[in-house]
């Protein structure tokens, strides 16, 4: 069985090594053309290719390039009238000869849309009716049958995924281009919050610089943050961290006769409200804390932001 499954991602590599190989200007024609389009990237396939072409045309939506699947049976059934133009038309099928398809250009050259042909056959009916095509032939198929579309499933979708990122590319899609087309689940929640969203702001540790070491470990604890704020929300002076006081035990430092402002960090590292907290958790990461002090444009404590969130 694991011989099995050794042969089959030998296949894959072999078949990815080929795309590879095949990449010629024809890539850059398509991506050139997807670029232009006044309109929508529409992908159309059956069977396994449509189910290849709707998750090709599901990565080119959420990485920045408007994409619709049109299935060839309801397109010609009125269907057909989401075409236009303007659009671009990715069509897929590996003997590209696919009935479905085939029957649907001489509707695709009335309405005189561009087509691209992902195909493994480029002497085929589909790509002599194409623009420009893409080569996605394999030597054979990785299912004991030669059958199913598993290799050149692959390959279908490889090429797929590079001409999104290619688009990416020249469009200079950033992160916050993503989050706007990823607005919910954990992902977008990440990349859209900002700190003013999820920082602590009530019954922050405030302790004053004189203060000694039990009352300020009280308020520690008591608040549960990890860290004390030392000063006052328009005056901060420093903070005292976890880590501060596990130093101190290392020194033997006698914290009954000790002042916040001996212990304290007089830089504490800080972020803004308006921050993104993926930004400012990865300087959290970076600097290994666990907690940013959120100050405004006037210098004046808003709160304090973690990577963890205390337990309620």
């Amino acid at each position: 069985m694991i011989e099995t499954v050794r042969v089959m991602a030998n296949t894959y590599k072999v078949a990815i090594d080929r795309l590879i190989s095949h990449l010629d200007d024809n890539f850059i024609k398509a991506v050139e053309m997807m670029l232009a389009a006044k309109g929508q990237v529409i992908v159309c396939g059956m069977g396994k290719s449509g189910l290849f072409g709707q998750k090709i045309s599901s990565t080119l939506a959420s990485t920045g390039t408007p994409s619709i699947f049109l299935h060839p049976a309801e397109a010609i059934h009125g269907d057909l009238g989401r075409v236009r133009a303007d659009d671009v038309l990715i069509l897929i099928s590996n003997s590209g000869e696919t009935e479905e398809l085939i029957r649907l250009i001489p509707a695709f050259d009335r309405i005189g849309i561009p087509r691209i042909a992902f195909t493994g056959n480029t002497t085929s009916t589909l790509a002599r009716h194409s623009d420009v095509v893409l080569d996605i032939s394999v030597d054979k198929e990785a299912c004991p049958l030669n059958l199913a579309p598993t290799t050149s499933g692959l390959t279908t979708l490889v090429m797929g995924d590079a001409l999104a990122i290619a688009l990416m590319d020249k469009r200079g899609f950033k992160v916050e281009d993503f989050a706007a087309t990823h607005p919910g689940g954990a992902l977008g929640k990440r990349l859209l919050a900002r700190v003013s969203d999820q920082m602590v702001t009530q019954n922050l540790p405030f302790v004053g610089v004189d203060d000694l070491m039990p009352s300020v470990i009280l308020k520690m604890t008591e608040c549960r943050l990890g860290i004390a704020l030392v000063g006052t929300s328009d005056d901060l002076q420093g903070i005292i961290s976890d880590g501060d006081l596990r130093r101190a035990l290392g020194e033997n430092v006698d914290f009954a006769n000790t002042r916040a402002q001996e212990l304290m960090s007089p830089s504490p590292l800080t972020t803004t409200p308006d921050t993104r907290m993926a930004d400012a958790e990865a300087k959290m990461q970076e600097a290994r804390v666990q907690c940013l002090v959120v100050l405004d444009d006037a210098q004046t404590v808003r709160g304090i932001v973690q990577i963890f969130q205390p337990a309620s």
